[in-house]
């Protein structure tokens, strides 16, 4: 396996000296970071138009060879190809032919031919880089291609998607592909139990959600006591007379990451956890009584709330706490204890909002994925923020976790030897993308040239009046026999919709955190005609909504956007689902401007422009002025949310290194 970073990057790479494959974290100095950051984007820099046309050419031309050959024969091909692969590397000239063979081999068992932006797609993401594909262009067909090709060169392949449903649906659609070339193929999801998750790992490529994979990761780290060279093993396997456990993945070769921009971005601020119950607590006491402290604190008198959402104390604040708790024991007579407990209560009632950042389900306090609006079964905040949620909500108040094994989706990510992903929104964080993972982001253009119609966004005074248009603009939509999709960024916002809807006499179905389990068959039914359908961001990615028997000619399917999000991938996400595929379609948004992008982002010229409004009697925001809010807005939640992500990865990067120096766990 040591030949494994040249076979798959056509250079020696670093790797760890442990149980398997994978890349040493890299630990330059400033000087050496910078040189590697200017040359190594000017090496991997999107390749030029004339080169992907000669690619192209190269497919094309091995196309014309394997398509007279018979099933044996394209099997007897690929097979000296492997060989040729583990001895040669990714050359250009061997992927095209191993491009050429999985083409062809899809058609005859699925009956789908990858087309040129697909075969373009592929290549860029074995070449270790991003691509940009719009949304309905394939990316699940596309992802077949570099897959094939490096596990036939004897990588292990991971294709890490969302959720556990687009794993599960990927491998039995692709499922026949694979088998045609003599290649396994399997899934992970959740409850599987260990021996089933060895052997799913044991295929030459599998399909897994990021999480399912990044905790088997970790149970790995665990099992190995969190020694990473040889010598560290042979001494403890001495010492404790023990055999090693079994491992669960056979290492981090290649990951192909669906969905890149909300794994590798999104998801980077929050690590993941293995942890056990702590065996002594007084939760409900200590939680209680911060909860009711911090509701009795006043906002600029005890307490300010920064607008990088942070809790500064005034000194009246620490004065309060002093004499609140004068007569408590315990935890509470250290000062700095008991002011960082009550900041936490005070995160929890100021910035954690029910129906928006979780739900409250038999009881219980689930986590809702902003970016995704799906629950996290299984997640849980940490720092005791998840048990002050629940005694802010009344629920019962889970026991303390102790944190055995750690580590954030930036650092797993990193030490694959070679890692590509897919994604339709990926521009817009390309640098933070090449900082890093060093990963380029290169735009392919459509199959079809797209026919969306991108309509004029309104926003109103107040939330009324944007309520009200949209319930207008459903009724003129649907009169026209299209479909309709209304997208919300919360639960709550999604019911509010529902009760508008209801009010005007208008059938729905409703998508949210709440109904996960209809996700499927709500979908099926978006595209058929005159169907209205609200939903959270669950709409916005890894689903397709096809439009049903006369749609098209009518207009296709409608999105209507009640609120613009804090990032605008997530905005362009729940437009792409309309207009795929060279469909027709159109998009328009319909916003208040007392939303929560524009209050917390650019309170100063939100009310700039609330006072420009009332001052020229006007009930919609200029549409220029719109943009230009939007603008601003996203822009400054955009750097907000970068510059946290560069913290959590600086802060995880020290405490690797510090923990890898002292011999304990990540």
């Amino acid at each position: 396996m040591s030949d494994l970073g040249w076979i798959l990057t056509g250079q020696r790479v670093p790797l760890i000296d442990g149980a398997y494959a994978e890349r040493d974290d890299r630990h330059e100095e400033v000087l050496e970071a910078f040189l590697a950051n200017r040359v190594g984007r000017w090496l991997r820099r999107a390749p030029s138009h004339r080169v992907r046309q000669y690619f192209l050419d190269a497919v094309a031309a091995w196309e014309a060879t394997v398509t007279v050959a018979d099933d044996e024969a394209l099997r007897q091909q690929f097979g000296r190809l492997a060989l040729a692969l583990k001895h040669e590397g990714l050359a250009h000239s061997r992927v095209a032919e191993a491009f050429a063979l999985v083409r062809e081999g899809a058609r005859r068992t699925l009956g789908k031919r990858h087309h040129d932006v697909q075969i373009l797609g592929g290549w860029v993401i074995l070449g270790g880089r991003i691509v940009e594909m719009q949304t309905g262009e394939g990316k699940s067909l596309t992802a077949t291609l570099p897959a094939i090709t490096a596990a036939a060169a004897g990588a292990s392949v991971h294709v890490v998607t969302v959720n556990d449903y687009l794993a599960a649906r990927d491998t039995e659609l692709m499922r026949p592909l694979y088998q045609f070339f003599g290649l396994s193929v399997s899934c992970i999801v959740e409850d599987m139990e260990p021996e089933q998750r060895r052997h799913a790992y044991a295929c030459d490529v599998c399909y897994v959600s990021n999480k399912e994979l990044v905790f088997d990761y970790l149970k790995d780290r665990l099992a190995r006591r969190h020694a990473d060279t040889r010598a560290h093993r042979l001494l403890l396997g001495l010492a404790h007379g023990e055999p090693p456990q079994r491992l669960l993945l056979r290492g981090l070769h290649m990951a192909i990451v669906d969905e890149a921009d909300s794994v590798l971005i999104d998801e980077a601020r929050t690590p993941l956890i293995i942890s056990r119950t702590e065996e002594e607590g007084q939760g409900q006491l200590i939680y209680g009584r911060a909860i009711e402290l911090a509701r009795q604190m006043e906002a600029n008198t005890h307490y300010r709330l920064t607008m990088d959402r942070h809790i500064e104390w005034q000194e009246a604040g620490r004065h309060f706490l002093t004499h609140a708790t004068a007569d408590w024991r315990g935890l509470w007579a250290s000062p700095r204890w008991r002011e960082e407990m009550l900041r936490q209560a005070l995160v929890a009632l100021l910035l954690f909002h029910r129906d928006q950042h979780y739900i409250v389900s038999q009881g219980a306090i689930q986590i809702v994925d902003e970016s995704t609006g799906r629950v996290m079964a299984d997640r849980t905040w940490e720092r005791g923020l998840h048990q002050l949620i629940e005694a802010k909500e009344g629920c019962e108040i889970s026991e303390g976790r102790e944190t055995l094994a750690k580590m954030t989706y930036q650092r797993f990510f990193r030490r694959y030897v070679l890692l590509g992903g897919m994604t339709g929104t990926a521009r817009e964080v390309a640098p933070e993308l090449w900082r890093i993972y060093e990963l380029p982001v290169v735009t392919v253009p459509t199959h079809r040239p797209p026919c969306r119609i991108r309509q004029p966004d309104c926003c109103y005074a107040d939330g009324e009046l944007r309520w009200k248009r949209v319930a207008e603009r459903v009724h003129e939509i649907i009169a026209q026999g299209r479909p309709v999709l209304i997208g919300t960024r919360s639960v709550a916002a999604s019911e509010a919709v529902a009760a508008v809807l209801q009010a005007a006499g208008i059938e729905y179905r409703i998508l949210n955190a709440r109904q996960d389990k209809e996700e499927a068959a709500i979908i099926a039914g978006a595209g058929e005609a005159g169907r209205v359908t609200v939903a959270t961001n669950m709409a916005g990615r890894g689903t397709d909504i096809a439009l049903g028997a006369g749609v098209e000619e009518v207009g296709g399917l409608h999105v209507i956007l009640t609120e613009f999000h804090t990032s605008r991938r997530i905005d362009r996400q729940l437009i792409g689902r309309c207009g795929r595929q060279g469909d027709r379609g159109s998009a328009e948004a319909i916003v208040s401007l007392g939303d929560e992008l524009f209050a917390h982002f650019q309170p100063r010229l939100q009310r700039r422009c609330a006072a420009w409004m009332s001052r020229h009697g006007r009930s919609e925001l200029p549409r220029w002025m719109l943009r230009v809010l939007v603008w601003m807005a996203q822009r400054a939640s955009g750097r907000l949310d970068a510059r946290s992500r560069q913290m959590t990865f600086q802060s995880d990067k020290k405490q690797s290194e510090f923990l890898a120096f002292a011999g304990k766990v990540e």
